[in-house]
């Protein structure tokens, strides 16, 4: 095995409480360092490199062995953003596919070439569209985002991988905004490609009322009916 490093954050065994695979249970293997700057991240401690620690990719997948639980339905590449360390997410992948485990990517897809080199050993596919109000990126290094986003999903779904699509929205969300990136997503894909489309309401802070998560839900509807409403369970059920 290539010996990579990789600033590991945590890898622990949890219910997955977001997008269409919310209470499975899943080995979570969180990257740490995040260059984006979404307001509404939940996991500050694990944004900076520093805020890893260091091993070789072969001590993690030792870690990955040590700790699996039977009947673990999927492994979870997050972070942080794990495109940050994509060579050593490929490494850790390729391991977990011979063991026949699912594997799982959870990415805001901000670089395609990055994206390209851990695919092949990803299974399933979680593409997080940002709109403006996130903060994620300055406005304009914006669209080189969301046409790097766009063109994962495309890759991703070329590639044959379980694929779906997150947004998450706020008080703050535009409606008008959401409206348009909807329909840039559909320009580019067709709704048979997706396996889901999760609309996330921040929680705790500039959460968005009933009424204006309805107009997010409304404005995907026309183009994909399996469209769903997610919180993030795990916070309503008070685990990791």
């Amino acid at each position: 095995m290539i010996k990579l490093k990789v600033s590991l954050s945590e890898i622990f065994t949890s219910v997955e409480g977001e997008g269409i695979y919310f209470g499975t249970k899943t080995m979570f293997v969180r990257l740490a360092g995040c260059h984006l700057k979404c307001f509404w991240c939940d996991t500050p401690y694990a944004l900076s490199m520093n805020d890893g620690k260091d091993y070789e990719v072969s001590d993690v997948t030792k870690m990955i062995d040590d700790n699996l639980i039977q009947n673990t339905y999927k492994v979870n590449f997050t972070g942080g953003e794990p495109l940050l360390q994509h060579n050593a997410v490929h490494e850790i992948a390729k391991h977990i596919k011979r063991k026949s485990l699912r594997t799982y990517i959870e990415s805001a897809c901000y670089d395609l070439e990055r994206f390209k080199v851990v695919l092949p050993y990803i299974d399933i596919c979680k593409v997080e569209f940002k709109l403006s109000d996130s903060k994620v990126v300055d406005i304009k290094h914006y669209e080189k985002l969301l046409e790097n986003e766009l063109k994962c999903l495309e890759e991703a779904i070329k590639n044959k991988k379980s694929t779906y699509t997150k947004i998450v929205v706020s008080s703050l969300s535009d409606k008008k905004e959401f409206e348009e990136l909807v329909k840039m997503i559909f320009n580019t894909i067709k709704p048979d490609d997706i396996e889901g489309f999760i609309i996330q309401p921040v929680y705790g802070e500039s959460e968005p009322s009933l009424d204006k998560l309805f107009q997010f839900y409304d404005a995907v509807y026309p183009y994909y009916e399996q469209v769903r409403i997610v919180p993030q369970l795990q916070k309503v059920m008070g685990v990791r």
